[in-house]
């Protein structure tokens, strides 16, 4: 290829002279090509790899230069001899002439250098190709990548480190490089390669270790091995971005959310580093947003888009304090440099003036912003003020039309979750499910006018004055209050508010019941998102009002259990708001939908807040501040509940071996995580941690938890069993009290179970939040992501495992595959799908993998998938011919039609070929044809469907129901979706846990499937299915003796359907048929009984045109000695197209198989010509070769073996003797 024209000093160095002219010089790389040019090849190449020249993968160069100079200019280089001579051509062609006409050398330099950058141009131009940010070494770079790995263009390289990999005891000093989906590692050593390729979600362990001989080594685990690298030039920044490419593996393993690129990002500055990618650029502000929104509690959608050093005028101590200022699209957010010290948060929707002011020698470029509030706020040592506001006043535009915009669009949803509604197959769909048969016709009527609507909090409405009006407890609620006004005055009330240690303070000592829901809502950042959303959740209950599905059926059941002991949830307006909220937050979330302990904590939302800002704050709790804690699998519960584990280690040691032992750990931590102690603790205390958890977080969550258990270490420690270990927990979390609480004591349900052993003393709920904080207060927010991170990989690959042990669990039974050979399927099955959801295929990846789904569904492949696996291990595969059957054998193996199949499927299609009897063979390569061709006008899903009725009748009798695809989907997501929906991820619900048991039954029935109701194959069909048997062959060894047996029986068939076509016709005509013989009952050995069926066949119709003789109708046994006369085709006046077609090109040249010319010939299909699966059968049963061919035993490990080995990623690599290949996964 061209490139841009670079300037290099020492020609001849490590490089080859091959053509020279005047102006032009054509050089190779030592070392490259035949021979390897010995030890000093040996050593280039080595040099190559370890100082990242480009030779590597471009061998060949042109240099220019002018007689006079010795400055050379690197102009083309190529990866083979063929594209850099054709480059040479062209130049000895086009430009040799023309610069011969020059006088000046300056000018002949400036004319090649202009005309090769005119040709990239013209290229690019022509080709498409987009201008990236990407500099020429990343080009490079990337392009190494993709040849060294075999991988596809849709594989992008993030950035790529010298570093090296610790092969045995043998480091290995090489390129470690890191892209979307992948960890590969590359290293030429005197002759020696070493190459690494990992995909990220196989990773189950990501972590820096220091040794003393590795002080700094990265090391990377899977389920297989462990790879080591170390000697790293920066491995703080090689770490943070591979654990950041993992994170998005095991974001896509959850919930199948592709990786998109931001194509938004700032164009490069001339200063940035010269290997940076866009990608690269584009992680890294990803990282950084992502804790800017952790940081300040801003919505999921708010990208960070710069940050600087200044100072903030805090009025309330009359200080500058320094720290720094971040803008966003929405916001400007201030954090001081001593962490507690002061924080602030202004939403731009709030801003009214921004103006700079003077500087002085005091306040040096100071900047001006005031709220609506008439707060005026002052920072002062700005870098680069002028920037800095005309970026405020940019986004100050954008806010001030949005905000416009909303007025006039005002009841219209303003969110793009309006699409989850229309999603086909989406927990929540926008009509009720036919699939629920009656039930369907049962409606909520979500705002029904008999139902009091509550309009304010509901702890207002309740609330239960003690018979002494005014006493101690009020008095001391008054002051809180008070205590609360005076800081609003001090620091500012609302969303602009300072927020400093004395509000923190505050917190700590108790919100006051009158304003708990406006705090929460500040504290949780839900009034950004409520602001921004107006009129969104009377539209969301509106929508959601009378749908009935799962997740609503769920959420009934679940309605009364909710504080049942709260006189608000007594009656049914509470009960309405709850349902109300809930339903509208699964109708917002169908990736959540409901969860079991969302009841109770949107429960106590509902009591302290409206029902509107009770939403919002069930939504900033699902989506923000407790991640993946409520979706199907408390993903997010279990990667807190291994962080608890390792911080119990670290902060209890002493008890945590013994937890351990107990299993204690996770027991207890499900349900004090899942409600923030709600369900645990006795309300009126329980509210006080919840108030600690909307100012600081996940990280008061753990405090609490490991201050309980320090409060009990000695009674832990003498525990024999969890069970007494729990009933010590128990206890004591009953005994947690708030004296302050003006309410009057709500009986606590856990304390009610308890047994009647002696009460543990009270303990006050502020002094053991106090504790808390004093011993475990240095839990940082970041070392907790940090902590979850790794969990995280742990929890999704232990969900993945138990994923695949219980398919094949579930499986086992119905197949002859062993528990390893299954296990080895579906590591295959699974990574076939991966690939292609990361490098698209025919179908969309939310569809194929959808974690909600039961065991079974939750990995799916679509046709493209399918030919690739049906190649490596079906016996049938053949190479060139494979497609077409793939093609076939997977319509007829997607039972219900939707274009994908699951495991099970996939097992019982290759089941049969491995371990299936010849009629089992045979019957599914005759299904196989029966399947109507796929026309362009119908669906796809809709032919498939109808001729896998026969196919599947006795696994899904309730699929032959129906024929739109998208209702049959529907349908079937509402019946399975019940999934674990309980705290236990591997319990099934009942419904589905029914349909198995129904479905299991019906497996161990004997299949009985009668062979005279598969339908007959027309002649079409026959076609095809003669093709199909001619192209199986072309790679066997017996490849000749099988053309003959399969000229015999195609003969033989065509004979019986021309047979078949006279006697129905003669039936039409009335004919005498024997009564004995219409009731015969078939038989699998037919073959005895076709020749009398064909006699009187023939005497009915008395054929006169045929022109054959009884020599047609000798037994089986003259027919195999006869090769000459059964490899004729006698045909009929129809079967002129039908021979044309049979004469194709695998036939071997000594296979007779020709047409008679005497007879008359026309160019359709014969419409009335069918054959029956018993005379196919019985027909290959007349020969030995085809007998053998479907009987021999398929070598599965062999295949198995063979299939791994072939390389998953991209273009078949080299053979493994050229280098050693470590493949993981």
């Amino acid at each position: 290829m061209w490139v841009s024209p670079e300037d290099v000093l020492l020609a001849g160095a490590l490089w080859i002279t091959e053509r020279a002219n005047p102006y032009f010089i054509l050089q190779k790389r030592k070392g490259h090509g035949d021979g390897g040019g010995g030890l000093a090849g040996l050593l280039v190449g080595t040099l190559d790899v370890v100082l990242d020249s480009s030779a590597r993968v471009a061998p060949y160069r042109i240099l220019y230069q002018t007689p006079d100079s010795l400055v050379y200019w690197t102009i083309a280089h190529g990866t083979s001899r063929k594209e850099i001579t054709e480059h040479w051509e062209w130049l000895e062609h086009n430009l040799l002439q023309t610069l011969s006409i020059f006088e000046n050398e300056n000018d002949i330099t400036t004319f090649v250098k202009g005309k090769v950058q005119g040709i990239i141009a013209e290229y690019n131009k022509n080709h498409d190709v987009k201008e990236d940010d990407d500099t020429d070494k990343f080009k490079e770079a990337s392009a190494k990548f993709r040849k060294l790995f075999g991988m596809p263009d849709e594989e992008k390289l993030v950035n790529y480190y010298s570093c090296s990999y610790w092969k045995g005891k043998v480091p290995r000093q090489g390129w470690l490089y890191l892209s979307i989906n992948h960890l590969c590692f590359y290293s030429y050593l005197l002759g020696k390669e070493a190459k690494l390729v990992v995909r990220w979600a196989d990773i189950t362990q990501l972590e820096k270790s220091a040794t003393l001989l590795l002080p700094d080594a990265i090391k990377v685990s899977t389920r297989i091995n462990e790879h080591v690298f170390s000697v790293f030039l920066n491995i703080n920044e090689t770490f943070k971005l591979a654990e950041q490419l993992a994170n998005i593996a095991m974001r896509q393993l959850l919930d199948n959310k592709g990786f998109e690129q931001d194509r938004s990002l700032p164009k490069l500055k001339k200063k940035s580093p010269k290997k940076v990618s866009a990608l690269k650029r584009d992680l890294d502000a990803r990282a950084k947003s992502e804790r800017y929104r952790a940081l300040f509690r801003l919505p999921k959608d708010e990208k960070l888009d710069g940050h600087t050093d200044c100072t903030l005028w805090t009025p309330f101590n009359k200080m500058h304090i320094l720290g720094q200022m971040f803008v966003s699209t929405n916001y400007i957010c201030f954090t001081s440099k001593e962490e507690t010290l002061c924080s602030l948060i202004i939403p731009l929707r709030e801003v009214t003036i921004v103006e700079k002011a003077d500087s002085s020698n005091v306040l040096p470029s100071p900047l001006s912003i005031s709220t609506k509030n008439r707060m005026t706020f002052l920072f002062a040592n700005l870098k680069d003020r002028d920037f800095l506001v005309q970026r405020i006043s940019d986004f100050l535009q954008q806010t001030t039309s949005k905000i416009y915009l909303e007025r006039e669009l005002t009841g219209s949803l303003n969110s793009s979750d309006d699409e989850v509604y229309s999603q086909p197959g989406s927990l929540l769909s926008s009509s009720p499910q036919p699939s629920l048969g009656s039930e369907s016709e049962r409606t909520f009527n979500l705002n029904d006018s008999s139902v009091p609507t509550a309009t304010q909090a509901l702890m207002t409405m309740y609330r239960r004055r003690s018979p002494e009006e005014f006493n101690p407890k009020l008095a001391k609620e008054f002051l809180k209050e008070q205590a609360w006004k005076n800081h609003f005055t001090e620091f500012g009330q609302g969303v602009c508010m300072y927020r400093t240690e004395k509000t923190k303070e505050l917190v700590l000592k108790g919100i006051p019941e009158s304003m708990r829901g406006e705090l929460w809502l500040l504290f949780s950042g839900a009034i950004n998102e409520m602001a921004t959303h107006p009129g969104y959740y009377e539209d969301l209950v509106e929508k959601s009002m009378g749908k009935y599905n799962l997740a609503t059926e769920e959420i009934e059941r679940d309605l009364h259990r909710s504080l049942p002991e709260h006189p608000a949830f007594q009656n049914e307006m509470g009960i309405a708001a709850l349902r109300r909220v809930l339903t509208a937050y699964a109708f917002r979330n169908p990736n959540i939908g409901y969860c079991q302990a969302m009841n109770i904590v949107t429960s106590v939302l509902l009591l302290y807040a409206k029902e509107e800002e009770a939403f919002w704050l069930l939504v900033a709790l699902c989506e923000r501040m407790l991640p993946d804690y409520y979706n199907t699998r408390v993903v997010g519960a279990l990667v807190d509940q291994g962080v608890f584990e390792e911080l119990a280690r670290e902060y209890v040691p002493q008890l945590y071996d013994c937890m351990q032992d107990l299993g204690v750990i996770s027991t207890i931590s499900l349900s004090w995580f899942l409600t923030l102690f709600l369900s645990v603790m006795p309300f009126e205390s329980a509210v006080v941690v919840v108030d600690c958890f909307f100012y600081d977080g996940i990280k008061v969550i753990f405090q609490l938890a490991l201050s309980v258990l320090h409060a009990n270490i000695h009674q832990l420690l003498g525990c024999k069993d969890d069970g007494e270990a729990m009933t010590v927990l128990g206890r004591y979390l009953d005994s947690v009290t708030n004296k302050d609480s003006p309410l009057p004591p709500i009986p606590h349900l856990h304390s009610l179970l308890t047994d009647n052993g002696e009460p543990h003393p009270e303990v006050d709920i502020f002094k053991l939040v106090r504790s808390s904080y004093e011993k475990f207060g240095s839990i940082r927010a970041d070392v907790i992501e940090q902590m979850r991170f790794k969990q995280r990989l742990r929890v999704i690959q232990t969900i993945e495992d138990t994923t695949k042990r219980n398919v094949v669990r579930t499986i086992v039974t119905e197949t002859a595959f062993s528990i390893d050979e299954l296990e080895e399927l579906y590591v295959l099955f699974k990574a076939e799908h991966l690939t292609s959801c990361y490098w698209g295929g025919s179908s969309n990846p939310t569809e194929r993998h959808d974690p909600s789904l039961p065991y079974l569904e939750q990995y799916r492949i679509d046709v493209e998938q399918f030919k690739g696996l049906f190649n490596l291990l079906f016996p049938w595969a053949n190479g060139a011919h494979s497609d077409p059957l793939a093609l076939r054998f997977f319509r007829l193996l997607d039972q219900n039609g939707d274009a994908l199949i699951n495991f099970r499927e996939f097992i019982s299609g290759l089941g049969v070929l491995c371990h299936g009897d010849l009629t089992e063979k045979l019957k599914l390569l005759y299904k196989m044809h029966v399947i109507p061709e796929i026309s362009h006008e119908q669906e796809e899903p809709d032919s498939a469907f109808e001729a896998t009725q026969y196919f599947f009748e006795d696994i899904t009798p309730e699929t032959s129901i129906g024929h739109d695809s998208k209702c049959r989907s529907e349908k079937d997501d509402g019946f399975v979706r019940v999934t674990f929906k309980t705290e236990k991820v591997k319990k099934l619900n009942t419904p589905e846990y029914r349909h198995y048991l129904k479905l299991w039954n019906e497996e161990t029935k004997p299949k009985r499937e009668n062979t005279k109701d598969l339908p007959k194959l027309n002649q079409s069909q026959f076609i095809e299915l003669c093709k199909t048997l001619y192209s199986m062959f072309s790679e066997d060894v017996a490849e000749q003796e099988l053309y003959h047996a399969t000229a015999t029986v195609t003969s033989l068939l065509l004979e019986m359907g021309e047979v078949g076509k006279l006697f129905s016709s003669g039936r039409k005509d009335d004919a005498f048929v024997p009564a004995d013989l219409e009731n015969k009952p078939s038989q699998d050995e037919g073959s005895e009984q076709l020749p009398p069926m064909q006699d009187i066949k023939l005497e009915d119709s008395s054929p006169k045109d045929m022109g054959t003789s009884s020599a047609m109708l000798i037994s089986d046994d003259e027919t195999k000695d006869d090769t000459s006369m059964s490899s004729y085709s006698v045909l009929s006046a129809g079967s002129h197209e039908l021979d044309e077609k049979l004469q194709c090109e695998d036939i071997a040249d000594d296979t007779v198989l020709v047409r008679s010319d005497r007879l008359p010939h026309s160019t359709s299909i014969d419409k009335d010509w069918a054959i029956t699966f018993e005379q196919f059968l019985a027909s290959v049963l007349t020969e030995q070769a085809l007998v053998h061919y479907f009987e021999k035993p398929v070598e599965v490990a062999a295949r198995i073996t063979n299939a791994k080995n072939v390389c998953k990623v991209g273009r078949p690599r080299l053979s493994t003797s050229d280098y050693e290949i470590s493949l993981s996964g």
